[in-house]
């Protein structure tokens, strides 16, 4: 017999921190001419001079210094301004060290899926996999294209754990994706000369790092209350001001219809805000892009949301399943579908995910609920395509989860609303909400699904309680005859989660099981076999058919 395998320890449920950073944005409007040529030379300037840097900073590698740092700075100087050279070289370094982060993960991907092959092509083949661990190949053919595979892997992980060794990375500006499509223009729909736009307008550098004290917030890109908006030209491009001090004043101007006040409030106390000019080439349109740091959240105690209850929510791949629970742990109401395309292009999937976090905020906002409740997913570890052996579709369906782009928007959303976010540990919370509640909370008129129950398991395990429901008592013990039976274990009990063993016998625990029972102690069937110590005892009686 197989031995069972451990159940993994349950973390804590916790309180989520809302998004350190707020970013609007506002179309510019009323263009002129000049305004555009003088924004096309800066950006380009500028992103000449961020290429450059960025080259320079991957060639230091693991060399890098302060004092590197400073020579880079200098020569940026020489060429812009002591203000912009500090965007750039910072703007470098979130690049480098990004790529590094990829580098590591990627690193980390290569080696799960090596340790994944090596452990298959170890096992007969044809055998089984056992709870968590896949089983041996299917066949010697796919054995032995695996051998290959494995060959493959390890020789990329030497390449990558060298390349990460000497401090190599591999970065670009404009996007990788936007690079590999100029050898695949038909199918992305696009002209040789349509492409070239896009490349050249997504590494320009019109990015300035607000400072704080300093003049509205910024002394680079410098937006006033009324939304006037100047730029500080670069030193070879002082010609072109038509201000004081070789600033430039653009035409259009901005008001931020979303998040106004509060970003009039930063620039009113000359507090740090960040700007960034782009073009959507597509629409040939300018926008302008505000951002700064919030340090002021409010930190709600779990303990103070949960006498309200929660929404639990269970993330899938093509919907949200949520149902309210009350703060004793019992779901109320009907469960709710939210449902999402994640198919097409970016755009369309995030507009996709907003619109359902925004249904399950209306319905939180109704409800007068603090707090929802959602599992803290990780899937690092299971996206390798080794993990799942023949599974495609299942591999599909783990990807196909929004985890980081559903936890990102669902924080920041919830954090305007008013509302937590309580994460949970999400280990077995489908396979014991559908062997606790699925069945139960199936009646006629509803049909409960498998995540609408991992949903109420969710939810209980954010207010503190157990996942399991309370065991059914003996019937004389359901109305309360002798006092209710009914065994629950406390929120601070240790492994309450487990699955209670099965005792053989009756479910009234003052009977003993059969294997326990002798004659001695089990209850007479007859009246001859009744001792005199047991009480007193009935007299047969002689009844007649009709009596009985």
């Amino acid at each position: 017999m197989a031995e069972k395998k451990p159940l993994r320890q349950i973390a804590r449920p916790f309180v989520a921190d809302g998004p350190s950073g707020v970013s609007i944005r506002d179309r510019l409007k009323g263009f002129t001419v000049q305004d555009e040529q003088v924004l096309r030379a800066v950006g380009a300037h500028m992103g000449r001079l961020a290429s450059a840097d960025l080259a320079r900073r991957c060639r230091d590698g693991l060399d890098h210094s302060t004092d590197t740092w400073a020579e880079r700075k200098r020569e940026l100087t020489a060429a812009s301004s002591s203000r912009w050279a500090g965007s750039v070289t910072s703007h470098t370094h979130d690049q480098w060290g990004l790529s590094r982060r990829a580098q590591h993960a990627h690193l980390q991907s290569l080696d799960a899926g090596i340790a994944t092959v090596r452990h298959r092509l170890s096992l007969p083949i044809g055998e089984r996999g056992c709870r968590g661990k896949p089983g041996g190949y299917r066949s010697r053919g796919e054995w032995f294209a695996k051998t290959r595979r494995l060959a493959v892997l390890e020789d990329r992980y030497e390449q990558v754990r060298a390349e990460r060794e000497a401090g190599r990375v591999c970065v670009v500006r404009g996007g990788r994706r936007l690079l590999n499509t100029r050898h695949n223009l038909d199918a992305a729909q696009l002209t040789e000369t349509a492409w070239r736009q896009q490349w050249e307008a997504t590494r320009w550098f019109l990015t300035a790092d607000g400072e704080s004290g300093k003049r509205q917030g910024n002394e680079t890109i410098r937006v006033t209350p009324d939304g006037e908006i100047s730029i500080k030209l670069p030193a070879p491009l002082a010609d072109l001001a038509n201000a004081k001090r070789g600033r430039y004043v653009l035409a259009a101007k901005v008001s931020f219809p979303h998040r106004g006040e509060e970003w009039r409030d930063r620039i009113e106390e000359n507090r740090a805000v960040a700007y960034r000019i782009h073009l959507d080439v597509t629409r040939d349109r300018w926008y302008l892009d505000a951002s700064w740091t919030r340090k002021d959240l409010p930190v709600i105690p779990l303990d103070a949301l949960r006498p309200d209850g929660v929404i639990g929510v269970d993330t899938n791949a093509d919907h949200l399943a949520a149902w309210l629970l009350d703060e004793h742990g019992n779901p109320t109401g009907s469960p709710r579908r939210l449902d999402y395309d994640l198919s097409g292009t970016a755009d369309h999937r995030d507009a996709q995910v907003r619109h359902a976090l925004t249904r399950l905020l209306h319905w939180a906002r109704t409800t007068g609920v603090q707090a929802i409740a959602i599992e803290d997913l990780d899937f690092t570890d299971s996206t390798t395509r080794e993990m799942h052996g023949p599974r495609k579709k299942f591999r599909q369906l783990i990807s196909g989860i929004p985890t980081g782009r559903l936890r990102a928007r669902l924080l920041s959303m919830c954090a305007e609303a008013g509302i937590s976010v309580i994460a949970v540990d999400p280990a077995y919370t489908s396979m014991w909400g559908a062997q606790h509640w699925q069945k139960p909370l199936t009646s006629k008129n509803r049909k409960t699904s498998r995540h609408a129950a991992a949903s109420v398991a969710i939810g209980r395990r954010a207010l503190g309680h157990a996942i399991r429901r309370r065991t059914t008592p003996p019937p004389a013990h359901q109305s309360d005859v002798q006092g209710h039976r009914t065994a629950q274990a406390r929120p601070r009990d240790r492994r309450r989660e487990e699955t209670r063993p099965r005792i053989p016998g009756p479910r009234t625990r003052s009977v003993q099981p059969d294997a326990e029972r002798t004659r001695a102690t089990r209850t007479s069937k007859t009246v001859r076999d009744v001792r005199s110590d047991q009480g007193w005892v009935q007299d047969s009686l002689l009844l007649t058919d009709q009596e009985r």
